[in-house]
């Protein structure tokens, strides 16, 4: 594909730095390393100076940024922008519409219009499939589990009995949603499970990453709220209630019961104890351990969990434990001096 740097303008609402370059074509996109004299790429802070050296055609920056010899494309945010260009840019993968002769459909399955399922998709009595579903090879959807509208699971997803997923989600492979709760008693050193007998419900607009687990609720429903995005190897304990637009990074551990509000924010490797209420609004760095209840709109990190310019504060005091180390030593040595 080629589109001139004009056309590009247009489709994501910027302007050309000099309206001379609006010919000028580009046939891809690419970062500022990989670029080449054909393709578009961005730069937006503190990338600005190392964006200068780039080979592309032409970058796009957002407004006020000069200084470049490329021809520039300037909106307001160039990654959201970038983002709608390689949409554009991507051909769109084309499968014929219908039920493979290979899948295997249950019994009183309800299927609706202009679905793909292709070979060696599994759906089981009493689901439902909503219209222009999307199930790649090897996937499993359960007994009277429901998948809405637009959504697409990729292969050798597992969608277990009585969980729904909403409309125009993606859970990406090898995802499991419904898993059974850790739940279990003991009794003189013997462990005995407890029936998981509840379900999940993700809502509508949800991404589920690579190899994640969400366990079905022990009664009730684990639940993911509209529009959060999960990345790939999270584990969502049974009967969490994860709020709307919430970011969850890879392998984030979130305990059993455990309530979070909307727009929350995990860093790589958070981990959590079960049962605690996590406000609306916040954001944990990589590696945070959050052990009680937080209040919303706070930027915390660490183990235990505590504000982010402590924390900053402790390790920056930290590297300085070697020295004073030395310090203290010399001075007892000094004070056992003055004490004989």
């Amino acid at each position: 594909m080629k589109k001139t740097l004009g056309e590009l303008a247009a489709y994501v609402g910027g302007h050309l730095a000099d309206a001379a370059d609006a010919g000028l074509e580009i046939a891809g996109l690419n970062n500022l390393e990989g670029a080449t004299a054909h393709d578009l790429t961005f730069a937006v802070e503190p990338h600005f100076e190392e964006a200068k050296g780039t080979k592309a055609a032409a970058i796009m920056l957002p407004e006020g940024i000069e200084g470049f010899t490329q021809p520039v494309l300037y909106v307001d945010e160039p990654r959201a922008a970038f983002a709608k260009l390689l949409e554009l840019f991507t051909p769109k993968l084309v499968f014929p519409q219908g039920v493979s002769p290979q899948a295997h459909i249950g019994q009183d399955v309800k299927i609706g219009k202009d679905v793909v399922i292709m070979p060696f998709a599994v759906v089981d009595d009493h689901a439902v499939i909503g219209d222009r579903v999307t199930l790649y090879p090897h996937t499993y959807i359960g007994q009277y589990a429901e998948v809405g509208d637009d959504t697409v699971i990729y292969s050798n997803v597992t969608v277990r009995e009585h969980c729904h997923v909403g409309r125009r989600c993606i859970i990406q492979s090898s995802a499991v949603i419904g898993s059974d709760g850790f739940g279990f008693t003991t009794k003189d050193g013997v462990h005995t499970k407890v029936p998981q007998v509840g379900n999940v419900v993700i809502e509508d607009d949800v991404e589920i990453g690579a190899h994640d687990g969400i366990d079905r609720a022990a009664m009730g429903s684990t639940r993911i709220g509209h529009g959060t995005k999960i990345d790939n190897l999270v584990h969502i304990g049974h009967n969490c209630q994860i709020g709307p637009n919430c970011l969850i990074v890879a392998q984030t551990g979130i305990s059993g019961s455990t309530n979070v509000g909307h727009n929350v924010t995990f860093g790589g490797q958070v981990g959590t104890v079960g049962h605690i209420n996590i406000g609306a609004n916040s954001v944990y760095a990589a590696r945070s351990g959050i052990i009680g209840d937080m209040p919303e709109g706070v930027f915390c990190a660490g183990f235990p969990v505590q504000s982010h310019t402590e924390w900053l504060r402790m390790q920056a005091a930290m590297k300085h434990l070697p020295e004073l180390r030395k310090e203290v030593k010399a001075l007892r040595k000094e004070l056992d001096k003055m004490s004989k």
